[in-house]
């Protein structure tokens, strides 16, 4: 038995032992969230429905600490399980699922030291999200989380967490054939209204999807990163830079293929999200607030002779989204990489309970092709107009419109998938986003 293993196995044991002691609170909650959309994506076709996401949990704290906390989920579209045909009268079961969606043991301050663990199933959202969070932005908030254990050490000072996740288990020996996901992120607090993090995470994939789209066997991705975030005065910003690095395995060289010859294919790009904005000390508290990002593209391969190429940065499980359409309405909810993103907007209270924003942006390629119609770098202008109404304490409204004014890059720049597909409309393509939300 591996190293890690022992670990693992003792820090589930040492946990366990907690289970022994005494009830002295529970806890329920829930959190009920409707949308109806309207999506019109021109050349890919027109499309409508209503999502809703039901969640209901319960916290049991006991004594020296240590609690317990279940959660379901149910995510559905409208119309999906309804249990009646009108045709025959005749009804049926539904088909909507329920499933566990959290479900960890924590136990805090153990033995007396600012260190809290927690094991099983459980949502992270590291930073901002920006490359690790619980995916509940915009529509498709199908909800994230995480069969993993969480060391927390953490004081007034300094927060460090060290994480440990399977993300794919296929029941071959520890780690054969699976994908797992390590991260440590450590933050220091010592500086009123600001923070300022650093970390590292390591996705193991042996054998898994991202090995299979491009022809190999395994992968290992390396991300570092920095990030510095806080509030000075009206100001406030949020700058984070990564790195990542890395391979994958077993790309085979066309041209070599007798000679046992393999394709060097590497993770070796940067990435930068970074927003600065201004509150005015008046009536409504107007913000102005600009946004840029920088997602590398790698190097693709364009040679007839070899595989070899550079990937784009993966932005991992990030719940951060840069456009209502190429960061969203796409197969599975993927991610956008190998872009450029600029952003201006302004939001204001409009009273206390009601907010409107208004955002412009505009995205084009880092790495695109050329042809005779001429580059494809751009990929377009959007415009969104945003507002969020808090009739109680317990319920808000929110409702929006976004328009997309496609280029050339929509046709066969890769930019979903992060990076490695086109997104594949027009480049005359215009969209529309409606919704109207309730919480």
């Amino acid at each position: 038995m591996r190293f890690r293993t022992l670990i693992a196995a003792a820090l589930i044991v040492g946990l366990s032992g907690f289970a022994f002691a005494e009830l002295q609170n529970v806890s329920l909650g829930g959190n009920i969230r409707i949308r109806g959309n309207y999506i019109n994506l021109d050349s890919l076709g027109k499309t409508s429905f209503v999502e809703q996401r039901t969640r209901l949990n319960v916290k049991a704290d006991f004594t020296q600490e240590v609690s317990a906390f279940i959660e379901f989920d149910s995510y559905n579209i409208w119309g999906e399980s309804f249990r009646s045909n009108y045709l025959t009268g005749a009804d049926y079961r539904g088909g909507a699922s329920v499933d566990l969606y959290q479900a960890y043991i924590e136990a805090q301050n153990m033995w007396d030291t600012p260190l809290t663990v927690r094991v099983g199933r459980q949502e992270l959202a590291l930073g901002n999200q920006w490359l690790v969070g619980v995916n509940d932005t915009s529509s498709l908030y199908y909800g994230l989380s995480f069969d993993a254990l969480r060391v927390t050490f953490a004081n007034d000072i300094v927060s460090l967490d060290a994480i440990a996740a399977k993300l794919a288990e296929n029941y071959g020996d520890f780690g054969d054939e699976d994908v797992d996901l390590y991260a440590l992120y450590g933050s220091y607090i010592g500086i009123d209204d600001i923070t300022l993090d650093a970390y590292w995470m390591f996705v193991r994939d042996d054998q898994g999807a991202l090995a299979r789209i491009v022809r190999g066997t395994t992968v290992d991705l390396h991300t570092i990163g920095l990030r510095g975030a806080g509030v000075i005065g009206g100001f406030d910003f949020e700058l984070e830079a990564a790195y990542q690095f890395g391979d994958v395995d077993g790309v085979r060289n066309p041209w070599f293929r007798f000679f046992n010859r393999y394709a060097d294919v590497d993770f070796d790009e940067f990435a930068v999200n970074a927003e600065v904005g201004y509150t005015f000390d008046m009536s409504m508290q107007p913000r102005v607030f600009a946004r840029f990002a920088y997602l590398g593209g790698g190097d693709p391969n364009r040679s007839c002779w070899n595989n070899d190429s550079t990937m784009p940065f993966n932005r991992l499980f990030s719940n951060v989204q840069y456009s209502e359409f190429l960061d969203n309405f796409t197969l599975a909810n993927n991610n956008l990489s190998n872009v450029f993103f600029y952003s201006l907007g302004v939001q204001a209270l409009v009273t206390e309970s009601l907010e409107l924003k208004l955002v412009g942006s505009y995205l084009h390629a880092d790495k695109y092709l050329r042809s005779r119609r001429g580059d494809r770098k751009a990929l377009g202008w959007e415009v969104g107009v945003y507002g969020e109404y808090h009739y109680s304490d317990d319920l808000a409204v929110r409702a929006g419109y976004a328009h997309f004014f496609g280029k050339a890059g929509l046709e066969r720049t890769p930019v979903i998938w992060n990076g490695l597909r086109a997104w594949g409309g027009d480049r005359t393509d215009d969209y529309d986003y409606l919704f109207i939300e309730t919480e």
